[in-house]
């Protein structure tokens, strides 16, 4: 992975030397910490024809009467419609504003008279920073692999001891978006279910517990669902459940569960060549709960939390299961497989239900690259949404509105469960063509009784995404800032 910057906060004024970074405004104001260059800047701005819209840049280099090397202006735009999303792009901007810079230091001031920015607002720009600096290059190797530079950005602010510590917490996150990532980026001849589960029992050396149920022991306990899935591939299947317990209160925990097809061919229902290799992150869901176990582990979150991933391979070899195939769940509940690429709610199924019956949690959300529908539905802006209660929807909602991974409710109803009900079985995987991503739900919904819960399908978040001033790479990290800012805002003690 490229080397990331290294970020400190000081209350010290500008320097005079090196690189300073500037913010204006659409009116091209400078703070009250930028007077000593404000003449120059002011000149250069006007000579360039510069406007300080948000994210614009201007690069001067060697200001004349200075002795400093260059001066970046950025813009902010209108400071009245900045929120929290706009300190995280900001971030972004100042790390694609520092390629080969090996230092630099940033004066975060709003023009104006609105004067520092907050605690908060320093270390989402940190955040940004740091998210924006990400990339994967591990298989790369001599002339191919891009040299960077380990960029020294000092934030320079009034509130520098307060940003301080409270960037201890927040890099933790930042951490667990970025292990997320890798997880989705790796190759799938390296990251086997087996070595996926490996990955996740690293997160001891973090304070949690993690058991790792085998093959074996998922027979035992009748999560023929999930097996089924899995009997194609040599690579046998692996179930982490990983518990933080961060809470001094005597309560049922909260419970995430994630979708970990390490590589999904669509078994012998095959899906077309093309693009078939993005198919190793279809395990986007169960990048995400290791990425926000982590985030809580790392950060002291005072909640207790639990993490189940399910980590299986679908190939098509002789021994895969076949369409037609009737499999009975951990649950009891009989399935019929009508199309052995919709996959992922069967190991969900199983997964869920012994979430459920051995925690007893207060709520459970999953989180799947679960169908292809939902792209159709939503694009890639936003992650459907799934669920028997609207408190938990609600929750979810304004925490994706506060982070910018944004989640759209989707309906469930009976009407939509009848598409699934099979002559054969109590029900089958897939009901056809319409309404693909609701019926994947109302099957996901048969097997968390009436326990809370929420079904997040990031199919269109988690991989492949559109490029933004944080997220440079196939791999997003979706959904691990949207759930720590849950748990953040609504459940620890």
């Amino acid at each position: 992975m490229t080397s990331l910057p290294s970020i400190s906060f000081s209350a010290a004024s500008a320097p005079k030397k090196g690189c300073l970074i500037l913010l204006t405004d659409k009116n091209n104001t400078l703070g009250t910490g930028a007077k000593t260059y404000g003449a120059i800047v002011t000149k250069a701005m006007g000579a360039a024809g510069f406007k300080g819209g948000f994210g614009k840049k201007l690069d001067i280099i060697t200001p004349q009467g200075t002795d400093l090397d260059r001066i970046i202006v950025l813009g902010l735009g209108d400071t009245g419609e900045l929120n929290e999303h706009s300190w995280l792009r900001l971030g972004g901007s100042i790390g694609a504003s520092l390629t080969d810079v090996k230092k630099a230091a940033v004066v975060l001031e709003i023009p104006g008279k609105r004067g520092p920015v907050t605690p908060r607002q320093a270390t989402d720009i940190a955040q940004g920073l740091t998210l924006s600096a990400y990339r994967f290059d591990h298989y790369k190797t001599g002339a191919k692999k891009k040299k960077t530079v380990a960029t020294k950005v000092s934030l320079l602010t009034k509130s520098a001891a307060a940003a301080k510590s409270l960037w201890q917490s927040q890099s933790g996150v930042t951490d667990g978006v970025m292990v997320a990532r890798d997880l989705v980026n790796e190759p799938a001849n390296v990251l086997t279910p087996k070595e996926f589960a490996k990955r996740a029992s690293s997160l001891k050396k973090l304070g949690c517990s993690v058991e790792i149920l085998d093959e074996k022991a998922m027979g035992k306990l009748k999560m023929q669902a999930l097996l089924g899935v899995s009997q194609g591939s040599r690579n046998p299947p692996r179930m982490a459940i990983i518990q933080w317990k961060g809470s001094k209160k005597k309560e049922r925990p909260i419970a995430f569960v994630g979708k970990g097809v390490t590589f999904d061919t669509g078994g012998i229902s095959i899906k077309p060549s093309g693009g078939m290799e993005d198919m190793k992150g279809d395990m986007g869901g169960a990048a995400a709960v290791t990425g926000l176990m982590h985030a809580l582990a790392a950060r002291k979150a005072k909640v207790h939390a639990i993490g189940i991933i399910a980590l299986v391979e679908n190939m098509p070899d002789g021994d895969a299961q076949r369409p037609g195939d009737i499999v009975t769940s951990m649950s009891g509940q009989t399935i019929e497989i009508i199309n052995t690429d919709a996959e992922g709610r069967l190991i969900l199924a199983d997964a869920l239900w012994h979430c459920n019956k051995k925690f007893k949690p207060k709520f459970m959300i999953n989180l799947a690259t679960l169908t292809g529908a939902i792209l159709v539905a939503l694009g890639n802006q936003h992650a459907g949404m799934f669920s028997n209660d609207d408190a938990l929807s609600q929750e979810l909602s304004t925490a994706g509105l506060a982070t910018h991974e944004r989640v759209w409710r989707m309906p469930l109803g009976p009407e939509y469960d009848k598409m699934i009900d099979s002559k054969n079985a109590d029900m089958k995987n897939s009901s056809g063509r319409y309404a693909g991503s609701i019926t994947a739900g109302q099957f996901l919904q048969r097997f968390v009784e009436k326990t809370p819960w929420a079904h997040l399908d990031v199919a269109g978040t988690a991989m492949n995404s559109p490029r933004t001033e944080v997220s440079k790479s196939w791999a997003s990290g979706f959904g691990v800032r949207l759930l720590d800012r849950l748990v953040a805002d609504n459940y620890e003690d």
